[in-house]
């Protein structure tokens, strides 16, 4: 937990795929005053299952009571918080950047060093596509800011737990 009382939690919630899930989720989440500061949902290895994982600020407030919420949901099947040391996480980011045929040399440098890469080329402009952590996404976005970011998009968060177990294994 930060000094302001504010801590962040990554939630993997395995639900029923059905119609009206995710809304009936995540006005869990706003009734109670959290903030959910990624949503990321998609189809699972089980079929007629989603996965959503959510990344969620609480401020001076048990987590756990959320989770009791979410577990009387009919379509919510499991709920595991994934350990920042025990998962790994990424997300995807599309970012168009202003590059002429003067920055266009140094911006694909920096993309490089990265590891991200261009996916469409224009003469004005390169949109490059990028995945990691959040703070990879950041750092990339601090290096190609002076050049001018014309557009960017984001996926949530997508995490799962290292080693052999799922969220939907019983062993």
């Amino acid at each position: 937990m930060s000094a302001t009382g504010v801590s962040t939690h990554t939630l993997s919630v395995l639900v029923e795929d059905k119609p009206g899930v995710l809304a009936r989720v995540s006005s869990l989440f706003s009734r109670r005053g959290f903030n959910i500061k990624s949503l990321a949902v998609g189809p699972t290895e089980q079929k007629n299952m989603s996965r959503m994982t959510i990344v969620v600020s609480v401020e001076d407030f048990p987590l756990e009571q959320i989770t009791k919420q979410l577990n009387k949901l009919i379509n919510v099947i499991k709920i595991v918080e994934q350990d920042e040391e025990q998962s790994v996480s990424r997300e995807l980011a599309l970012i168009k950047v202003r590059a002429d045929a003067g920055t266009r040399s140094q911006v694909i440098e920096a993309v490089n060093l990265f590891r991200a890469k261009v996916v469409d080329v224009s003469t004005e402009s390169l949109t490059i596509e990028a995945t990691g952590t959040q703070e990879k996404i950041g750092a990339l976005l601090r290096v190609l800011e002076p050049y001018g970011i014309r557009e960017i998009v984001q996926s949530g968060v997508v995490s799962l737990a290292r080693g052999p177990r799922g969220i939907g294994s019983t062993k």
